[in-house]
């Protein structure tokens, strides 16, 4: 187990570190934003982003790139190079389809997008122009996602890190002289935030494909286009992007009920969604690396070292996120602080209550994303998605319709509501993947 637990961390922590530095994006652009233009202009990135990451998350992020990671680390767990280039190759074209036709949606129907949204006059006009700049560093952002996927594949997380690094270094440091207008740069505020991130995507996506040339096996576009392997790959990406979707439209629908509360709740909401994004990074950081770890595993039909994986991966996810949560408990008001001037006292306040009551969520949010991408290793993204369609479907969304959007209750039932929601969701992921791994019991116990 130990030598299991080794390998979990070379490749998650890379992958960990990976996700958090993506989150950074956002977590910059929401705390400088918010020093320099207040509730309004943390209104205006929260909701923008909120609506592109979410969409770009389920088509992109944690479906077809999830897809080509596990078909991809199946076939080099059965040595078949060939076979994993080819469904690398295929699942690139397909998702820069894809890509094009969101960066096309974002650009053009901004405007339309958020004011369908509900957002304010204000929140309109600010957000309008961030989601249009930003609509093309998503498009770059959605194409480093599938090489990421490729190389999280082939067992390397070090590269997607690199690429991620680099976009958070660009990203800060025009965060810092755009919104500002520091050392001679114009003082944009918001829009200097989206000019930020677009040109940190570029950078991000073309290290990602210079370093392509590592890989065991060529990427290319000239190849004609494989039916089969396209369906393969849809097969497994659907039911993942609808799991992700299952969660991320009711996040983004409750976004939008907490919106009608006012622009204090809808700021106090966004900075604590913004700062949990960063203990629920690592979980989803371990859940990819399962995804790879356990696919490579069943390749080789060694299903002991499969439930070892699965084994590790929870403990470590459980272990990181648990320390989030104390820190939430013990410094919520220090946290939420530094993403709002001083003078924003309700907003602090209001935010310091969520952030404690969200600290409660953060173990059974770890074993449910790394039990999701365990069941994805084993080729079953259909489960994770019924159960994750039932927990937000069937119980957070009536929940929040009823207690936010019909009696407009206080911010606080909005984690509550979220709370439960990841308690039941751990409870019947657990039942669910005990009976799933049992008929391999005959196997991991020789």
């Amino acid at each position: 187990m130990l030598k299991q637990l080794k390998e979990i961390i070379s490749l998650a922590i890379p992958a960990v570190a990976e996700m958090i530095l993506y989150m950074l994006i956002w977590v910059f652009d929401t705390l400088m934003v918010g020093k320099a233009g207040g509730q309004i202009g943390v209104s205006a990135v929260g909701l923008s982003s909120e609506i592109m990451y979410t969409f770009i998350n389920i088509l992109i992020g944690m479906g077809l790139a999830i897809s080509i990671t596990s078909l991809v680390a199946r076939s080099m767990g059965e040595n078949n190079s060939k076979k994993a280039q080819e469904f690398a190759n295929q699942g690139i074209k397909l998702g820069l389809f894809i890509a094009f036709f969101m960066f096309l949606i974002f650009f053009i129907f901004s405007k339309t997008i958020l004011k369908s949204a509900g957002a304010e006059v204000e929140v309109l006009n600010l957000g309008k122009k961030y989601m249009r700049i930003c609509s093309v560093g998503m498009f770059f952002n959605m194409c480093s996602n599938l090489l990421s996927g490729v190389y999280r594949g082939c067992k390397d997380t070090k590269t997607p890190l690199l690429g991620a690094f680099i976009l958070n270094i660009i990203n800060i440091s025009f965060d810092y002289l755009l919104i500002f207008g520091k050392f001679g740069f114009p003082k944009l505020g918001v829009e200097g935030a989206a000019y930020a991130t677009t040109l940190g995507n570029i950078f991000c996506f073309l290290i990602l494909l210079y370093k392509s040339r590592k890989l065991p096996f060529k990427l290319s576009l000239k190849n004609k286009i494989n039916f089969k392997e396209i369906k393969d790959l849809i097969n497994l990406a659907v039911p993942s992007g609808l799991q992700e979707g299952a969660f991320s439209i009711v996040r983004l629908l409750g976004a939008l009920m907490v919106m009608r509360l006012g622009s204090l709740a809808f700021s106090a909401n966004q900075i604590v969604i913004t700062i949990e994004s960063i203990s629920f990074m690592p979980g989803w950081g371990f859940a990819i690396s399962s995804v790879a770890l356990v696919g490579h595993s069943m390749g080789e039909k060694n299903y002991k070292k499969a439930e070892e994986y699965a084994k590790g991966s929870l403990l470590l996810a459980s272990l990181v996120m648990g320390f989030f949560s104390i820190i939430f408990l013990v410094f919520p008001h220090h946290l939420v602080g530094l993403f709002i001037k001083k003078s924003e006292v309700d907003v602090i306040r209001l935010g310091t209550i969520c952030l404690m009551i969200g600290a409660i969520q953060q173990v059974p949010m770890a074993i449910s994303m790394v039990l999701g991408g365990v069941l994805k290793g084993y080729g079953d993204s259909k489960l994770p998605f019924k159960i994750t369609l039932f927990t937000n479907w069937g119980i957070r969304l009536p929940l929040m319709i009823y207690f936010i959007y019909l009696n407009k209750m206080p911010i606080t039932y909005f984690w509550v509501i979220t709370t439960i929601q990841w308690s039941l969701e751990c409870i019947i992921l657990i039942i669910f993947y005990k009976r799933k791994t049992s008929k391999f019991k005959k196997y991991i116990e020789v």
